[in-house]
């Protein structure tokens, strides 16, 4: 049975003292739930989160990693350095990082499959422009993004990643997709994955809804048989609105 999982992406919001607030903020409004919960930071939060979650079973998350293990990568952070932390996931293929970073599929699947090395989870993103919607091309640019991403990722591995479906035209824009249209893409990556592997295989892996989920949307969206979570984005950075999410 799928567990899901709410994981809220801060991108380039929180100094650390603003981190560690939230942090205890949000371990005491935390209670435990049903679902699995993590933050997504940045890197210079990373270990302040780890240290004042630890054991109240909130989950600490990177927002991109290298796919080499150390050499002249300016900037960079490799996948033995956010172990060294404990970071339990870390996203791989944001629209964002694609969009302003260069990043492609064949570097989001060296990316997913240095992570599966060792622990930490992969979130790896798909989701189609606005104009490949109203294209038409939607299904068939996702499951490109699926199949250049997991290339080679055997069935074991698979099971350990975890897909967030983000259109491109509902991040930050206010706009989300209907509960109808997240969840016929959400089918359509599992039936995707069980094309790709076979339907145990498939059954297994957590697939999120990301794109202006709020407080106010969290049940509805969640509510949908094949949505298991999601990566939530400006209301995670608010302690009381992100628990209302989690607790949908």
């Amino acid at each position: 049975m799928r567990i899901p999982l709410i994981a809220g992406n801060w991108k380039m919001f929180k100094t650390k003292a603003e981190a560690v607030a939230f942090a205890e903020e949000f371990k005491s409004l935390y209670g435990g739930t049903d679902v699995q919960a993590a933050i997504c930071a940045p890197y210079t939060n990373l270990e302040a989160l780890v240290e004042i979650f630890r054991g109240t079973g909130i989950g600490v998350g990177a927002q991109n990693v290298h796919f080499e293990d150390e050499g002249a990568f300016t900037g960079e952070i490799s996948v033995k350095m956010l172990e060294e932390i404990g970071v339990d996931f870390c996203i791989v293929g944001h629209s964002e990082r694609r969009q302003y970073f260069a990043e492609t599929d064949e570097t989001v699947n060296l990316k997913i499959r240095k992570l599966l090395t060792g622990p930490i989870r992969p979130i790896m993103c798909v989701g189609e422009s606005l104009e490949q919607r109203d294209s038409g091309v939607l299904f068939d640019f996702v499951k490109s993004q699926l199949e250049g991403g997991l290339s080679g990722i055997a069935p074991e591995d698979m099971k350990k990643i975890v897909v967030a479906y983000e259109p491109i035209w509902a991040i930050g824009t206010g706009r989300n997709a209907s509960p109808e249209q997240a969840e016929e893409m959400c089918a359509f990556i599992r039936q995707t994955l069980i094309d790709m592997y076979d339907e145990e295989t498939a059954d297994e892996v957590i697939i999120q809804y990301g794109g202006s989920v709020k407080p106010a949307n969290a049940t509805e969206i969640m509510n949908q048989d094949e949505i298991d979570g999601a990566l939530v984005g400006g209301a995670s950075l608010k302690a009381p609105d992100f628990m209302q999410i989690i607790d949908f």
